[in-house]
């Protein structure tokens, strides 16, 4: 058994990936605000995927991470409008029931795993096509 990383070295961690653009590049996290020394409001920022509805467009998010980050998985919500079946149309959260990542959270999962997921269900067959609102627009 590894040894359990505690839960701010973890956000450090993912804070400097994050910085620095080590992660994938159809996607981008950060602090929302630098002095936050818990480290539980974050931006995330995810490309919309080519060949379909989403292409060209970028969509802003907010994650909470709790106080048991990363044994549990992150809020997500997003700020610009979109449609898919895992966020609310009222409010922009996403469904963790409805997103597999965050259904079956497991602790090596981070903030990139869970922007990448959303970003391959915009991409799936069903969802690719779907009509979006306004490009702009927000919750």
């Amino acid at each position: 058994m590894s040894a359990k990383i505690p839960r701010n070295f973890r956000l450090l961690e993912e804070l400097e990936k994050g910085e620095k653009g080590l992660g994938a590049e159809a996607c981008s996290y950060g602090l929302t605000d630098g002095d936050d020394i818990t480290m539980s409001e974050w931006n995330g920022t995810i490309l919309g995927p080519p060949h379909s509805v989403h292409e060209n467009r970028i969509y802003s998010l907010k994650l909470h991470c709790g106080p048991n980050y990363p044994d549990a998985p992150p809020i997500v919500q997003f700020l610009s409008k979109v449609n898919l079946p895992c966020v609310s149309q009222v409010d922009g959260k996403v469904d963790p029931s409805k997103l597999a990542c965050l259904a079956q959270w497991r602790r090596d999962y981070n903030m990139e795993t869970v922007l990448l997921e959303i970003r391959r269900e915009m991409a799936t067959g069903s969802n690719r096509k779907l009509p979006q609102p306004p490009e702009g627009t927000t919750y």
